[in-house]
């Protein structure tokens, strides 16, 4: 199932939009992160700068062409350590064992109907303590692009999605420049006394 409004720009205009590194860093990417997952891997904007750290890459994406892409992206760089997979996680989730993650992105995706169950998805395959990365467009309809204004979640709203499928924030907003701001946040218990996988250490 692809999400509401999920069409991408050409490479070059959404290569414009954003510093990879620079977002995975102030986003909590911690090079100690052994599986890493990316909910929508699109032009593997964000698999291939969090794969030279080394930790095994998820990237799922719905689109066969951009699964194909990343692929043929990551074998020429030597990146054997990614692992690009065609997946409906929307219909079907990660398919990864739970507890099993280190860092989870879920970047530019959160103004699908289908929130919540990734947002939960996310919470079942992160390890304890594991990290949740979230970006979004700015609540702003001047920026170039994103998502009408109608679907386009503020961020308080999605930090409160957040929260209600068990994620504990972990940073204030944080603007990522020029259209985008994000949260980090933290996989714990939902409830005293349960038992989660060590994930990387907080």
């Amino acid at each position: 199932m692809k999400t509401r409004e999920s069409g991408m720009p050409d490479e070059s205009t959404w290569s414009e939009f954003f510093d990879p590194v620079d977002v995975l860093q102030r986003l909590g990417f911690d090079a100690r992160a052994k599986t890493i997952v990316e909910f929508g891997c699109g032009y593997g904007t964000f698999t291939i700068p969090a794969a030279t750290f080394g930790g095994l890459v998820v990237a799922l994406d719905i689109d066969p062409e951009m699964v194909s892409l990343v692929s043929a992206k990551t074998s020429a760089l030597g990146l054997s350590h990614v692992r690009p997979q065609v997946r409906d996680f929307v219909e079907l989730g990660t398919g990864l064992p739970e507890a099993t993650v280190d860092y989870a992105m879920l970047f530019n995706i959160l103004h699908a109907q289908e929130a919540p169950a990734m947002l939960r998805e996310a919470w079942r395959v992160l390890a304890h303590g594991g990290i949740l990365a979230i970006m979004h467009w700015n609540f702003d309809s001047k920026t170039p692009r994103g998502p009408s204004m109608t679907i386009r979640p503020k961020p308080e709203r999605l930090q409160i999605m957040a929260m209600d499928a068990g994620f504990q924030p972990a940073s204030p907003l944080i603007d990522l420049p020029p259209y985008h701001y994000g949260f980090i946040l933290r996989k714990v218990a939902r409830y005293a006394g349960e038992t989660l996988t060590p994930g990387v250490t907080p």
